[in-house]
């Protein structure tokens, strides 16, 4: 397995001299990079959300590494010194010296953190710098904040199938300086081969494609070092909010379903099938931060190796069944252990969750799935990140965005997967929506549990059963009456049922989390207009993408066009003109 270093991978892309005011300079934190004004190689500002909240990730990951290395060490040394006073009593026998032997030549970490470098006297090895692979870069700018910004970062390989985005990623590099330059290296590869043949070599793969990740996943996986960091951006929204649900099928192999929970769905969808890739491999996730932002998800995942933890894998997943007349919904585990005394047997899950008809309106159910049904952050790890980003605010661009984002992460309810929104509950009854505060308290006085999501700003997650919900909707419609409905509708079907448990509206202490009682911002506008997914990198800008880029932009980029294409023109005219060929 040959080092980061020794590879170099794909044809050699020669360095072409260039006109500096072809090009506009970008900064974006400590980075700065070229772009040319033709949209040769993709760059879209919006993005610095995600590449800040990945700077904020990876600084966490280098020191939780650090700590789990200085534990394993720890533990290490406990053996051996406890070996060598046994040794010590009863003259080193019964083969304790061959084990004393074994352990100082370093043994893999049970939490995927292996040592590198011998330490000097101790036998024990150092903990090399992370490695890290941007494996589709563009124009670098990721690569270069990596390198610039984290400290304690190893080296950065930064891959692109694109000649043109190799050129420009190498420009940059030498435009960042001397610290880019000794870190960061760009190579021409496909980054599947490129990960297929460098087997857990990097501690932290990052994916951020132009739509899908779908067809890097297998190659990601492999590539990953025991408990190193994959980072995997999905923009196809489209796809997984279920808009084609076939397409999502063929592609993540899950099947989407279009409820207010869609984006979060989407999350689960994506861990789902990055988990299913790592088991073919013996290898299996763990989530620490799972966001939706903007127009994109992007997961945060560990990857460990182990045959027997890979058999819970069923336990993680579920299928989702959700009514069509009203917002109920139910999840169906796939798997389920029954363990007696030692041993631990792995079967199917029960099932059916729910009858052919929904119980609360009797409409029929679709179903989706399966989907990572297990948590989808680390609220420890979320806790650090958070505080990482507010001692060092003034070096993320983004800031407002990201510690709005992990704020209201940070108050999610970790065990309950999807979420309900009030105003479709109140839709489907067609009645007044009670305040937020009102509903969180009914559900709190009720013995439940109750949180906002990250996701949605009207989504409520609860591990209250739908009965309870649509019972506390009951009691509220009570007091705040409705029309008369045609009784086939889902709504009179629900109000027609007495509510078994009596509603609590009082206001309740902790109807409020902790940020919203301090009025800490937790979802901000976009900072300006038609702030989004961009063109793809070398397509010709016309005046359909207006939505996409604004008006401005767009008809800034048609008149240099024109102002273009005018000048040879002009050329042409004077060589054909037979008095200036005298």
């Amino acid at each position: 397995m040959g080092s980061v270093d020794e590879t170099k991978t794909g044809e050699e892309v020669k360095q072409q001299p260039f006109d500096v005011s072809d090009y506009t300079i970008i900064k974006e934190g400590e980075a700065e990079i070229l772009m040319h004004k033709k949209n040769e190689v993709f760059y879209n500002k919006a993005q610095v959300n995600n590449r800040d909240m990945s700077i904020a990730v990876l600084r966490t990951y280098i020191s939780k590494r650090k700590e789990e290395h200085e534990a394993f060490l720890s533990k290490k040394m406990n053996k051996m010194s406890k070996i060598s006073e046994n040794n010590a009593s009863d003259g080193c026998s019964n083969g304790e010296c061959e084990t004393l032997k074994e352990i100082s030549e370093g043994e893999p970490c049970s939490n995927g953190v292996e040592p590198e470098k011998p330490l000097a006297g101790k036998g024990l090895r150092e903990l090399k710098p992370p490695s890290v692979l941007e494996a589709l870069s563009a124009s670098g700018l990721r690569a270069l904040r990596y390198a610039r910004e984290v400290e304690g970062i190893g080296q950065v390989v930064a891959l692109d199938n694109d000649k043109a985005s190799v050129e420009a990623c190498r420009r940059n590099i030498k435009f960042n300086g001397s610290v880019a330059s000794a870190k960061v290296e760009s190579n021409l590869a496909d980054a599947r081969v490129y990960m297929l043949t460098h087997p857990k070599e990097f501690d932290v793969v990052d994916l951020d494609p132009y739509g899908s990740p779908s067809v890097f996943l297998d190659s990601a996986v492999q590539s990953t070092a025991d408990g190193g960091l994959l980072m995997c951006t999905a923009t196809d929204m489209a796809v997984l909010c279920g808009s084609n649900g076939e397409v999502c099928y063929s592609k993540y192999g899950s099947y989407p379903l279009r409820g207010k929970y869609c984006h979060e769905m989407a999350l689960r969808i994506v861990l789902a099938c990055i988990e299913s890739h790592a088991n073919r491999y013996k290898r299996y996730i763990v989530p620490v931060l799972s966001v939706q932002m903007d127009f994109y998800v992007r997961v945060f995942v560990r990857v460990y190796t182990s045959a027997s933890a890979m058999k819970n894998t069923p336990l993680k997943l579920s299928y989702v069944y959700q009514c069509v007349g009203c917002d109920s919904f139910h999840l169906q585990p796939i798997g389920r252990t029954v363990s007696k005394n030692t041993s631990v047997r792995y079967l199917p899950g029960f099932g059916p969750a729910v009858r052919q008809e929904c119980s609360d309106c009797g409409k029929k159910f679709n179903m989706g799935g399966p989907i990572w049904s297990d948590p989808i952050h680390d609220q420890d790890w979320v806790a650090s990140i958070l505080a990482d980003v507010k001692a060092m605010k003034n070096r993320y661009p983004a800031f407002g965005r990201i510690s709005a984002v992990l704020t209201t992460i940070s108050e999610e309810l970790l065990d309950v997967p999807l979420f309900l929104s009030l105003h479709n509950l109140c839709g489907t009854l067609k009645c007044t929506s009670p305040s937020a505060v009102i509903f969180r308290s009914a559900v709190i006085n009720a013995g439940y549990r109750i949180s906002g999501t990250h996701v949605n700003p009207l989504g409520l997650k609860s591990d209250a059963p739908m009965d309870v919900i649509w019972d506390i909707m009951r009691c509220w419609v009570k007091n705040h009456p409705v029309k008369e409905q045609s009784p086939d509708q889902s709504g009179s079907v629900i109000l027609a049922k007495e509510p078994v448990l009596q509603a609590n509206f009082a206001r309740a202490v902790a109807s409020l989390s902790k940020a919203q009682t301090k009025k800490v911002a937790r979802f901000l506008p976009n900072p300006e207009r038609h702030w989004g997914p961009k063109l793809r990198a070398g397509r010709t800008i016309t005046s359909k993408h207006v939505s996409l880029l604004g008006a401005d932009a767009v008809n800034g980029v048609l008149n240099n066009n024109e102002q273009e294409d005018e000048e040879p023109q002009v050329k042409r005219q004077k060589t054909e003109d037979p008095t200036s060929i005298q």
